[in-house]
């Protein structure tokens, strides 16, 4: 006892107060639109480069118009790098999480902006109103690809983020679960362990889709294996996007769901 609070006196304590923070200037985080005019299909470099997919470029009244995919998005920085006029650029948010799957399409078409933000908040007075997850969570893992999502999971447990302060914790058997968390493109070797996993839960649950991958299938989506994301087996009441999400943006993704933030 003595050795641990000389550790503590010695070096501070390590968890971050403020949950959520800006990620730090020497990081890259994901993309971001701007209000910096795009040149259209004339350029189209992004969507070029975009190894994905995930942006589109095209020509409205003469102004060039981008729609960026988070949820397809595996934050390689290529489009912020190429882009010459700076319409995307770096985004050090963490609150990244979204509750609606059209909510991670960024646009810089102002009348689209505006109808998901005008969603995005109904649908967290909506929820606000009926959760019944806002004390305690307990939180089921199910991992089907590569493991990298599943690292940051891990880390949300560290003293530095302390994912258990929140009243969140992880459990080994479904049965046990309020959150089923999915991580991977969900290939078909993994549908039928998936789905028994979720018949499993109790009733209230809910699917929380964490990376790129269980969003749309990332890198390996439109395959053989037919790794498209866990929504096209499972009704998905959260989308944290990422490759892999910052512990951080899974925090807030699991906040989210349980109605301790908003959108």
């Amino acid at each position: 006892m003595l050795k641990i609070l000389s550790y503590i006196f010695r070096n501070g304590i390590a968890t971050v107060a403020n949950p959520c923070p800006p990620l730090e200037e020497d990081a890259d985080g994901m993309p971001a639109l701007t209000e910096n005019s795009c040149s259209g299909t004339g350029c189209n470099e992004c969507a070029t480069a975009c190894p994905t997919d995930a942006i589109e470029v095209s020509n409205e009244d003469g102004v060039g118009r981008v729609s960026l995919d988070l949820g397809a998005c595996i934050g390689c920085q290529l489009c912020i790098d190429i882009c010459p006029t700076g319409t995307i650029v770096r985004n050090r948010s963490t609150r990244l999480a979204k509750k609606q799957r059209d909510d991670l399409i960024l646009t810089n078409h102002e009348s689209v902006l505006a109808n998901s933000l005008k969603r995005s908040y109904e649908a967290d007075v909506k929820n606000k109103i009926r959760n019944i997850f806002g004390r305690s969570l307990h939180v089921r893992v199910v991992s089907t690809g590569c493991s990298a999502c599943d690292l940051e999971i891990g880390a949300c447990g560290n003293p530095v983020f302390d994912l258990e302060r929140f009243g969140v914790h992880i459990v080994a058997s479904p049965r046990f679960a309020d959150v089923l968390l999915v991580t991977g493109p969900v290939g078909k070797g993994m549908r039928d362990s998936l789905l028994r996993c979720y018949a499993a839960m109790p009733e209230p649950k809910i699917v929380v889709a964490a990376g790129s991958c269980s969003i749309t299938g990332g890198v390996h989506k439109n395959g053989y294996a037919e790794a498209n994301g866990v929504d096209k087996i499972l009704p998905v009441s959260v989308y944290i996007p990422g490759c892999p999400p910052h512990p951080w943006s899974i925090i807030h993704g699991i906040l989210l769901g349980m109605g301790k933030v908003q959108s």
